[in-house]
């Protein structure tokens, strides 16, 4: 290819997104008891909605034979035509917005596109609960529209509440990162705003049904040789208990999560989808999940036949049945379910139960009450997809969530009036599907961020290399360009080629001749060098955070369809930048004492094992979880909080009795009123006005191999320049401070905590 340099002046002109797709749309949803095809349908008592759900359920079961039972055990569900049941498609997906992945969902001339917002990692950075709800409402509109004219279905196997525990994991850009709490407040919050039931009568109604997934201790996909499909993730129950398990508990009891998938992998022996403890005994056993649970695309098939768990499909589909799994995503089931019964293995009234899971499930979103547009949300149509409010939505996430790394002073942001020319270099530049990541849709429109920065500055752009991972770059011209330019934005990272489901890294380090390039770009450059970094997963960017003539580092996610507009936002200063890292950036060197295989999330000094995460991990970093700077500066002043909480025991506890505990259990009685407040004057000590996250962190006494530290809660604010705020945290010792000890049981250490907001300690000492 020849080099070459391309400059653009002008206004931003916005990409469309003109996917190949089909021009014919159905426009009639896909549901049950449609009195306009079948008048019978009105004495069935599965379609009298008037009935309660249970009633309705047990009528509905009744009527089937074991081969209809069997057909609703798959995602794509068979029809009963003799009962008015049309064929239903449970698998579509809506990470970040509502995709084409999965059969469910279809784009077409009706609907060509769908609002992209950044994908979940860089969401999760901008700390905003809120946030986290109003995109699921976003997004659960859209999906509704969709149905309604015939293009998606009710069932949305959406979010991904897996702990990133490591930075090479390809499918990390799919999860909140790596802090149980962050995590959860995610899962819960987005569940909320998917199945929200806008204030109708019927709270147990859903808008659409929310998936968390995958369950559990699920972050390995391929590892050198090593995949998902055969992994034995060997994992203590301590772990279990105190990182793996808070996202998806809290989905459940928090979210009242419509389902829950398990994953491909073992958990100390045992394939997930197939452990009763797991399924039966703690989703719906300790949970209460209300709902059905659902496996990973062919996972059943995949621990008969790769795990080779059971000895015949038969007893792979009993175990799984059996364990608790309601839905099958394959036909496995749908061929062996029914020689199991035969067999003996299998007991039909299990299949009732699974499938009632299921069907309860429909009834909650209204398929079997008939014409879903003349129920609600039966308004929703086409005009209620890509609305100048959810592209608006969309532009807003990703500028919350841009985490500014470095910014050496006078450098951002930058003056649009001062930039005559800017250059505008690397493979990231002008890109437009990398933005959005993996489980993507076909998005509104594309802004670019060579477009978005083009909107306010003259702009000179130059590739620099011809794909993420180049062998060659084209360093000479783009020292030209930059030694010619005002200011010099290098914007690099990776994309789906190199981090992936299906695809780990193996390295921290940007790829190919990307250092190369930037560091020879920096060395001529006569202004700001800004570095804006796009991927899912950190680096080791060491060489840049040291460079003097790097004076800015940006880490943007994979930040949706209006990416590039955010980008430029911050830039140019349009907005102050507020999100924090959701995840640890290590160095290089991390990689030699800890192999992905390795689950232990705590470290391990006799054999050089550091640990994992900002909470255990011991050594070096180059960037922590909650790093993030912003354009202005903020003051943190402790108004109140207790310097020594008592906390009550029974008279014949033993503790009274003896001096050596260090901890207690956490029962319901005990932690009725443990409950403390931590107010914070927080004060914008300087001139630029703008969101600021308050992250609480409390490090407990060491016992039970406690976290070194970890979040107790944040808050994201909005103060204006020179002005100052109230932030309030109400902190439950049982939920809040506990630890997790070896068996898996939560305590409340006794000793002295330290409370940390930003430089601010706060010393607190609990005693019985």
């Amino acid at each position: 290819m020849i080099s070459k340099v391309v400059f653009v002046v002008g206004f931003l002109i916005s990409l469309h997104c003109f996917p190949s797709i089909s021009v014919r749309a159905s426009a009639q949803p896909v549901f049950a008891c449609d009195t306009a095809r079948d008048p019978n349908v009105v004495h069935y008592g599965f379609c009298n909605a008037s009935l309660g759900r249970d009633a309705r359920v047990a009528d509905l079961v009744r009527r089937l034979t074991l081969q209809e039972k069997i057909l609703f055990m798959v995602n794509s569900a068979g029809n009963v035509s003799r009962l008015g049941i049309p064929r239903y498609e449970w698998w579509s997906e809506a990470l970040h917005g509502v995709s084409y992945i999965g059969p469910g969902t279809r784009f077409s001339s009706l609907v060509p596109g769908a609002t992209s917002f950044p994908q979940v990692i860089l969401t999760a950075a901008s700390f905003n609960v809120s946030l986290f709800e109003t995109i699921g409402k976003v997004v659960s509109t859209e999906a509704r529209a969709m149905y309604n004219v015939g293009l998606a279905g009710l069932t949305f196997w959406s979010p991904n509440v897996n702990i990133f525990r490591d930075p090479r994991w390809g499918r990390g850009q799919e999860t909140p990162g790596e802090d149980p709490l962050l995590s959860s407040k995610y899962g819960s919050g987005y569940v909320r705003g998917l199945q929200q039931v806008d204030g109708h009568a019927d709270a147990s109604r859903l808008k659409v049904a929310a998936c968390c997934k995958h369950y559990t201790a699920y972050d390995l996909d391929n590892w050198k040789g090593v995949d998902r499909y055969h992994f034995n993730a060997v994992v203590t129950q301590q772990d279990m208990d105190d990182t793996f398990q808070p996202p998806f508990k809290s989905c459940v009891v928090d979210g009242n999560v419509a389902s829950v998938m398990c994953s491909y992998n073992q958990v100390n022996g045992k394939p997930t989808c197939a452990d009763p403890d797991l399924l039966a005994g703690v989703i719906r056993g300790q949970w209460k999940l209300n709902g059905y649970i659902v496996s990973d695309c062919d996972s059943v098939e995949v621990f008969y036949d790769d795990q080779h768990y059971t000895k015949s499909p038969e007893a792979a589909a009993a175990k799984a049945i059996s364990a608790g799994l309601d839905l099958n995503c394959g036909s496995f089931l749908g061929q062996h379910t029914a020689a199991a019964v035969k067999a003996g293995l299998l007991k039909e009234s299990t299949i009732d139960n699974a499938v009632s899971n299921n069907f309860a499930t429909l009834m909650r979103l209204g398929f079997f009450d008939g014409d879903p547009r003349k129920q609600p949300y039966g308004k929703l149509g086409p005009k209620d997809v890509c609305t100048p409010e959810h592209q608006d939505l969309a532009r807003e996430a990703a500028r919350q969530g841009i985490v500014l790394l470095k910014n050496r002073a006078g450098s951002l942001p930058l003056s649009p009036t001062a930039i005559k020319t800017l250059a505008v270099i690397g493979p990231n530049a002008n890109v437009t599907k990398t933005m959005i990541g993996n489980y993507e849709g076909f998005p509104c429109k594309y802004t670019t961020p060579l477009q978005g920065l083009t909107a306010s500055v003259a702009t000179k752009y130059l590739p620099g290399c011809s794909n993420v991972a180049c062998a060659t770059a084209q360093v000479n011209e783009a020292k030209k360009v930059a030694a010619s330019a005002d200011a010099t934005v290098l914007v690099m990272g990776i994309d789906q080629s190199l981090e992936r489901e299906g695809f780990d890294r193996v390295d921290l380090l940007l790829p190919g001749q990307q250092p190369l390039l930037i560091t020879e770009v920096a060395k001529v450059a006569k202004g700001p060098v800004i570095l804006v970094i796009m991927s899912g997963g950190g680096f080791d960017v060491s060489f840049a955070k040291s460079n003097n003539k790097i004076s800015s580092i940006l880490w943007v996610g994979y930040p949706g369809e209006a990416g590039g507009a955010a980008i430029a936002d911050v830039i140019f200063g349009y907005y102050n930048p507020s999100g924090r890292l959701p995840m640890t950036w290590y160095p290089q060197s991390y990689l030699q004492n800890v192999p992905m295989t390795d689950m232990n999330m705590r470290p391990d000094p006799s054999k050089g094992y550091p640990g994992r995460t900002y909470r255990f991990y011991t050594g070096k970093t180059v960037y922590t979880f909650g790093d993030g700077l912003s354009y202005s500066k903020f003051s943190h002043k402790l108004v109140k909080a207790p310097p020594i909480l008592v906390f009550p025991l029974d008279e014949d506890h033993i503790c009274r009795q003896s001096s050596d505990c260090d901890s207690i259990e956490t029962i319901e009685r005990r932690c009725e009123n443990s409950a403390f407040d931590v107010h914070l004057r927080v004060r914008n000590v300087g001139r630029h006005g703008g969101s600021h996250t308050v992250l609480l962190f409390a490090t407990p006494p060491s016992v039970h191999n406690s976290p070194r530290k970890h979040l107790v809660g944040f808050e994201k604010i909005s103060l204006r320049g020179k002005s100052e705020t109230m932030v309030r945290f109400k902190v439950d010792v049982c939920k809040d401070l506990s630890v997790v000890d070896e068996l898996g049981s939560r305590r409340v250490a006794l000793g002295q905590y330290v409370l940390h907001v930003g430089n601010l300690k706060h010393t607190l000492s609990l005693r019985i």
